[in-house]
């Protein structure tokens, strides 16, 4: 199965709107199968099975 990053980030940021806090939020992904990787150059969203960065977050949903 591809993933593609746009199709993500549309249900990262679908379940940011519908959580009450951060912790919520990625709890949330975690059942998708994602988490948030910070770094000092950005915010990731990473798969949770191979620990692959699959895309960078952007700005506007970084937490």
């Amino acid at each position: 199965m591809e993933r593609k990053p746009a199709t993500i980030l549309e249900i990262v940021e679908r379940e940011q709107r519908h959580s009450l806090s951060d912790r919520e939020w990625k709890h949330r992904l975690r059942g998708y199968g994602y988490s948030i990787k910070s770094r000092e150059d950005g915010q990731f969203v990473t798969s949770l099975l191979g620990g692959e960065e699959i895309c960078k977050l952007p700005q506007e949903l970084a937490a």
